[in-house]
């Protein structure tokens, strides 16, 4: 069974991160949790409530670390997926997440990134000229490193697919796993 990365720190958005984890293995993938260290991590469940322009936070489930940043071999998964929620703002400087976000890039292999997601590959200068969708207060982390921010449930550039929110859920996973399923038998994606 192929392995699939995604990506967490404490603070990442649930559903941001089970929806994608159980969507893996309904399409016969091993989803592989990566974090700074093999622990316990506490997610966050996010939502603007009525009446407010913040987004609020309760405590959400939690999830364990499979394999920290330092001993992922890259070469080993199909593809990557990172979470969203205040997760990506502190995890984004770890050499070794950058190290493993460049090589999905550099190799086309499927790539996913749903809300805060897109600070990970933005610190690792690598959403240069390309088409993303995040929630749109990280509009400006996507453009300021070169991007292009597109205010829609799914967007697909290439071997890259994103969405806003945990709301777009079932807008651009799908995509994703398309992608995946293709890479895994075999189909050219240019």
């Amino acid at each position: 069974m192929e392995k699939v990365l995604i990506v967490i720190g404490d603070a990442s958005e649930t559903l941001d991160t089970m929806y994608p984890y159980y969507r893996l293995q309904e399409a016969g993938f091993q989803p592989v949790v990566t974090a700074p260290e093999k622990r316990r991590y506490q997610m966050v469940m996010h939502e603007v409530k009525a009446g407010w322009t913040i987004t609020k936070e309760w405590e959400g489930y939690t999830i364990d670390c499979d394999v920290p940043f330092s001993e992922v071999n890259e070469e080993e998964y199909a593809g990557i997926m990172f979470s969203g929620g205040r997760a990506p703002e502190y995890i984004r400087y770890d050499k070794d997440l950058v190290r493993i976000t460049k090589h999905f890039f550099a190799t086309n292999k499927p790539i996913a990134s749903v809300c805060h997601g897109v600070e990970i590959p933005a610190y690792a200068d690598c959403v240069r000229g390309r088409r993303m969708a995040t929630v749109p207060k990280c509009k400006f982390d996507l453009e300021v490193c070169g991007g292009t921010f597109v205010d829609e449930a799914c967007v697909v550039d290439g071997n890259l697919v994103s969405g806003r929110t945990f709301h777009d859920n079932g807008h651009y996973l799908g995509p994703w796993i398309d992608l995946l399923v293709k890479a895994r038998d075999g189909v050219v994606v240019v």
